[in-house]
C-alpha cells in the first residue's frame, strides 16, 4: 500500500462498460462486468487495511457475503468457483467476496526491540496509532456500509433476471441491467472509497511522523572508531554461549576465531546446565553432589543453599513415598539445619502428618512450582559466585549498557555532524551518559581539589595522611613531583612517592 497517486479502482472495466451499448453485448457479458467490477470493490476495501499492523492483536480478518449471493454469482460466471481467501497483504484471488471485518484494536501495542529491555517512551507512538486505528474504525464502517448496498443492488438483478429468462423477452433483462447501472452510478461506490482512502494514507502519513522521531532507523551514526582487542570480545561471546548452554555455537566460534582461551569455563558451565537440566526433571541427585562438595564455600558466603535442595527432596519423598520414608529423610538430612532454621523446620516436620496427601493440607504452597524455579536460579547465581563470575551475563549487560546510552549518543553525533573528525578522536564524550543503578557497579570519585572525575588517566591517590586526591591534583601540588606538599585538609606533608593509587 503506498502513499502515491490514488488508484483508479476498477476503472478499466467500468471505461469499457460505459462505452458499449447495452446492445452490443450479451447478458453474461454484463454479469462478468458487474462480477469484475464488485470483485476490484471489494478488494479495494481490503487494500485498506494499514500496512503497518503487524503485532497477533491487530489482525484484519475476512467475512463473506451470503452463501446465497456467492452461489448466484458462481453459476452465472463460469470459472469463479475458488475456494477460501487470501490475506490483504497479498491480494484477493478467491471465488468468494471478501467484506471488511474486524477493525483494528489498540491492545497490546508493543514494539519489540531485541529481547532486550529498551526503555523509550513510547506513549507518543501509541497515541499516533490510536487515531489512525479510530480513522480506520470509521472508515471501515462506511466502507462496509457502501459495500453491502452494492451487494443488495446486485442480488437484487440477479434475482429478477433469473426469473425473466422464463417469463419474459430479453429486452426486460436489458432494462434490469440498465437499472442497475443507474442505481450502482447513483451510489457511487469508487468516489466514496476513494474518498476514505485518502483520508486512512493521510492518517498513516502522520503516524509515520512520530514513529521516524522516535525510533532512529540509523544507529550507526553513534558509531566510533574505538581500538578492541578482538581476541577479548571473542571470548566473551565464547562464554555467553556457554552460559547460555549453546555449547555448539560456543565451540564453533572458539575453533574459527582461534581462541583456545575462551574454553577456560567450558566446563563448568556444562556442569552447571547438567544440574539444572536434571533439576527442571525433578532429579536432585546432581545437585546435592555439588553442594555437598562445595559446602565450605558455600558456608563461607553465608548461602543456605544445601537446605532449601533437602526441602525439595523431602517435599518429594513426602508427596510420593510413606510417612517412615519422609520422617527418616529429615532425621538424616534436615537435622543438622534445625538449630539454624528455628522458623522452617516446624513446618516441615508439620507436613508428616499428610503424608500422600499435602496439596490438601495447609502445608500445599510448598508443593508450589515457584519453589523449583527460585532454588534453581539461586543454584546457578551461587555456582557463578563460586566461579568469581557474576550472575547476569556480562555481554548482555554490556549491550543492554549501551542500548540505555544510544539515545545519547545519537543527539550528540547530530549535533556534532559538521565535526566527524573530532567525534571520532574524542577520548571523553562532552555530556554524561546517564545509566540506571544496575549498571553502576564501581564507585565513582570526584577529586575534591579539581572536582574533576577518576579515571584511568586520572586515578585517585591515596596520602599518607588518608585523604585522598586524584593523580593530576597531587603532580601540580608537588610541582612535578619535585617538592614535597602540603595535604588541602590537613597539616600534613608527603611526596609523591608515599602516595598509593586506589583502585575503585
Amino acid at each position: 500500500m503506498g502513499f502515491g497517486k490514488e488508484k483508479d479502482v476498477g476503472g478499466e472495466e467500468r471505461r469499457k462498460f460505459e462505452k458499449m451499448g447495452l446492445e452490443q453485448i450479451g447478458v453474461e457479458e454484463v454479469l462478468r462486468m458487474v462480477k469484475v467490477m464488485a470483485m476490484l470493490l471489494c478488494s479495494q476495501v481490503a487494500r485498506l487495511v494499514p500496512f503497518f499492523v503487524s503485532s497477533p492483536s491487530h489482525r484484519t480478518r475476512f467475512r463473506f457475503l451470503p452463501h446465497t449471493l456467492s452461489q448466484a454469482l458462481q453459476v452465472s460466471v463460469s470459472g469463479w468457483q475458488g475456494v477460501g481467501s487470501k490475506d490483504y497483504s497479498s491480494g484477493y484471488s478467491g471465488g468468494w467476496w471478501p467484506c471488511w471485518g474486524e477493525e483494528l484494536t489498540t491492545s497490546g501495542c508493543y514494539l519489540g526491540v531485541c529481547d532486550l529491555s529498551i526503555k523509550m517512551e513510547l506513549s507518543s507512538i501509541k497515541d499516533a496509532f490510536d487515531r489512525v486505528a479510530k480513522k480506520q474504525k470509521l472508515s471501515s464502517s462506511k466502507s462496509q456500509e457502501v459495500v453491502d448496498q452494492v451487494g443488495r443492488e446486485i442480488e437484487q438483478a440477479l434475482a429478477a433476471i433469473q426469473s425473466s429468462r422464463d417469463l419474459s423477452s430479453p429486452a426486460d433483462q436489458k432494462s434490469v441491467l440498465t437499472e442497475l447501472k443507474f442505481k450502482i452510478n447513483a451510489i457511487g461506490p469508487f468516489q466514496q472509497l476513494e474518498g476514505s482512502n485518502k483520508e486512512v494514507n493521510g492518517s498513516i502519513i502522520k503516524y509515520q511522523r512520530p514513529l521516524e522521531k522516535l525510533l532512529n532507523p540509523d544507529i550507526s551514526k553513534a558509531y566510533r572508531n574505538v581500538d578492541f582487542d578482538t581476541r577479548i570480545i571473542n571470548q566473551i561471546i565464547a562464554n555467553h554461549f556457554y552460559r547460555q548452554g549453546l555449547f555448539d555455537l560456543g565451540d564453533s566460534l572458539v575453533n574459527e576465531a582461534g581462541e583456545p582461551d575462551a574454553t577456560a569455563l567450558r566446563s563448568q558451565f556444562l556442569e552447571m546446565h547438567q544440574i539444572i537440566g536434571a533439576m527442571r526433571e525433578k532429579n536432585l541427585q546432581p545437585a546435592l553432589t555439588w553442594v555437598s562438595a562445595n559446602r565450605e564455600k558455600l558456608d563461607h558466603i553465608g548461602s543456605n543453599l544445601e537446605l532449601k535442595i533437602h526441602r525439595l527432596q523431602f517435599v518429594e519423598v513426602l508427596q510420593n513415598g510413606t510417612r517412615a520414608d519422609a520422617l527418616k529423610y529429615a532425621r538424616t538430612y534436615l537435622a543438622p539445619f534445625a538449630s539454624l532454621n528455628k522458623d522452617e523446620f516446624p513446618k516441615l516436620m508439620g507436613c508428616l502428618l499428610y503424608a500422600g496427601r499435602l496439596e490438601s493440607s495447609p502445608y500445599s504452597e510448598l508443593m508450589s512450582p515457584i519453589h523449583w524455579e527460585m532454588t534453581t536460579e539461586e543454584l546457578a547465581r551461587q555456582f557463578c559466585t563460586l566461579l568469581g563470575q557474576s550472575y547476569e551475563n556480562p555481554l548482555s549487560v554490556a549491550v543492554a549498557a549501551g542500548v540505555e546510552g544510544l539515545p545519547t549518543l545519537l543527539k550528540l553525533a547530530n549535533v556534532m555532524a559538521a565535526k566527524k573528525q573530532e567525534w571520532q578522536e574524542m577520548k571523553q564524550l562532552p555530556v554524561p551518559v546517564e545509566l540506571g543503578k544496575e549498571f553502576q557497579f564501581h564507585s565513582i570519585f570526584v577529586c575534591p581539589v579539581s572536582r574533576d572525575q577518576g579515571s584511568e588517566e586520572n586515578p585517585p591517590m591515596l596520602l599518607p595522611c588518608l585523604h585522598v586526591l586524584c593523580k593530576q591534583s597531587i603532580m601540580k601540588l608537588s610541582k612535578n613531583s619535585t617538592r614535597t606538599f602540603k595535604c588541602p585538609y590537613c597539616p600534613a606533608e608527603a611526596t609523591v612517592t608515599h602516595c598509593r593509587q586506589l583502585y575503585f
